[in-house]
């Protein structure tokens, strides 16, 4: 009978047509995310109803999730794709302001802070171990340049115009200065690598340039961030203020020196799972930095912390960083649509002042503006005709993880410290970063697309070995893991 019975199942398989392609794969994600659903909903019962703790958390991931793959599948012939950061952002925007779901998806506001203070340990953590150290030894002046020069601009420009456009204090000028002046190598470097890919730019190296110098531009923003953070919520004079920032700054550092050689020291190279072991206490010290700091009113030190010690774990880890960034990689793939989801749901579109968004707008203008001119003037030398330089600007432009990743933090800390004129200064940085989002990322994007192949030169595939920038061979082993990683945030 069972032999009957297996024949009759393997003649079944034969005939019975098996769904493939899009369909399969609907089916497959729907069914993943009903378990999920149900699984939590097996432990923690009313809590995962409408109207719920756990509930407004599955609700806005899962809505996350589906908004990226539904804007990921949105693909115009010749340009790279729009983010699906964008459609994580609208999900959770939309589940805030559609009547009667948003008293259904209810998020407690420590939940939320505390969610993506986990999602800044995991971007900061992967952003550490993206850091390639042979870039640090042989950056050039024009890589320096471009790094540097646009992003201090944009937040000098920016705390300027705030202030008296938005009535912002300066400290929280430049606090939203750095918000904003971070480039989103989430956007940068996929784009870049299509473009070398075809071959385009590849000859100066350009792509590489941009991709090299992405990271420190992100690493100067946050930096700028948690200094101007410290002096934001530190009582005493301005001068005791300004101390205390860097106080914070160098204490993040030793702190991140220490944890950084203790990873390398421990756990030995001859202990069992010792790829999931580093993983581990890797995201285990981030995390604990990051919320660590909050508690003791120094909220600056521990991105610093989490960037330093994972740097130095790296260098001493060597290759075998690739096993625990692929580890970070998986975690950032559940803690991005939180991330971006969470953002979205702290804005409100009717308490949104119309002046404020115009405003806004204006002062985020007036920023990519200047930096595009700046990143313009500061490549100038390097080698690169008018057209390379006009779409080295261009691409310098886009925004999205670091602005969803720091732009909150302020509003989490003024929410603990209780003052409602720091609630409303949180609320307009926050604001002001999810804008940039919106506006950049897809005409980041685009413009890089629609621009590469009119701008850039194109290099014959079989030469693109020898791509260089400026003469010196591209730098080894740089972004061979973008794609897996995401840009390495």
């Amino acid at each position: 009978m069972c032999t009957r019975c297996a024949s009759f199942f393997v003649s079944l398989k034969r005939r019975c047509p098996r769904p493939s392609g899009l369909f399969n794969l609907v089916i497959t994600k729907a069914c993943v995310l009903g378990l999920l659903f149900g699984a939590v909903w097996s432990v923690t019962g009313i809590e995962c109803l409408p109207g719920g703790k756990v509930f407004g958390v599955v609700i806005i991931f899962i809505s996350a999730v589906l908004g990226g793959r539904l804007v990921g599948m949105v693909q115009f012939p010749g340009l790279p794709p729009i983010p699906p950061l964008l459609g994580m952002l609208l999900a959770g925007l939309i589940l805030r302001n559609v009547p009667y779901v948003t008293d259904a998806v209810y998020v407690e506001a420590t939940w939320s802070a505390a969610l993506r203070s986990i999602a800044l340990a995991v971007i900061l953590a992967r952003a550490g171990l993206g850091l390639d150290p042979s870039a640090l030894r042989r950056l050039k002046a024009v890589c320096l340049r471009v790094a540097v020069g646009p992003c201090i601009l944009e937040a000098c420009v920016v705390a300027v115009v705030s202030h008296f456009l938005l009535s912002l204090p300066w400290v929280w000028g430049f606090l939203l200065g750095f918000v904003l002046a971070a480039v989103s190598p989430a956007v940068v470097v996929p784009s870049m690598l299509l473009l070398q890919k075809e071959g385009y730019g590849t000859e100066k190296g350009i792509p590489t340039l941009l991709m090299a110098a992405g990271s420190f531009d992100d690493i100067l923003a946050i930096t700028g961030f948690s200094t101007c953070l410290g002096v934001a919520f530190s009582t005493g004079s301005t001068w005791m203020s300004v101390l205390k920032g860097l106080l914070e700054v160098v204490g993040g550092i030793v702190a991140g020196i220490v944890l950084g050689f203790f990873l390398c020291l421990f756990p030995s190279g001859d202990q069992e799972d010792l790829v999931v072991t580093r993983s581990f206490l890797l995201l285990g010290f981030s995390i604990f930095a990051i919320f660590l700091t909050q508690v003791l009113g120094a909220s600056g030190a521990g991105g610093l912390c989490t960037l330093v010690l994972a740097f130095l774990a790296a260098l001493g880890w060597g290759a075998d960083k690739m096993g625990v960034a692929a580890i970070l990689g998986r975690c950032w793939d559940v803690f991005q649509p939180l991330l971006f989801g969470l953002i979205g749901a702290e804005i409100i579109i009717t308490t949104l002042s119309l002046n404020t968004v115009g405003l806004g707008v204006a002062v985020i203008a007036i920023g990519l503006v200047l930096r595009l001119v700046a990143t313009f003037v500061l490549v100038h030398g390097a080698g690169f005709v008018l057209k390379e330089k006009l779409f080295i600007a261009i691409a310098w432009l886009p925004k999205a993880t670091v602005q969803a990743a720091i732009g909150s933090k302020a509003l989490d800390a003024a929410r603990d410290v209780g003052d409602d004129a720091l609630v409303k200064f949180g609320l307009d940085v926050l604001t002001l970063a999810v804008l940039a989002i919106l506006i950049t990322a897809p005409i980041g994007a685009l413009g890089i697309g629609l621009a590469g192949p009119r701008l850039l030169s194109r290099q014959d595939k079989g030469q693109l070995s020898s791509e260089t920038v400026n003469g010196v061979p591209p730098l080894p082993g740089q972004y061979q893991d973008s794609v897996v990683f995401e840009s390495r945030l």
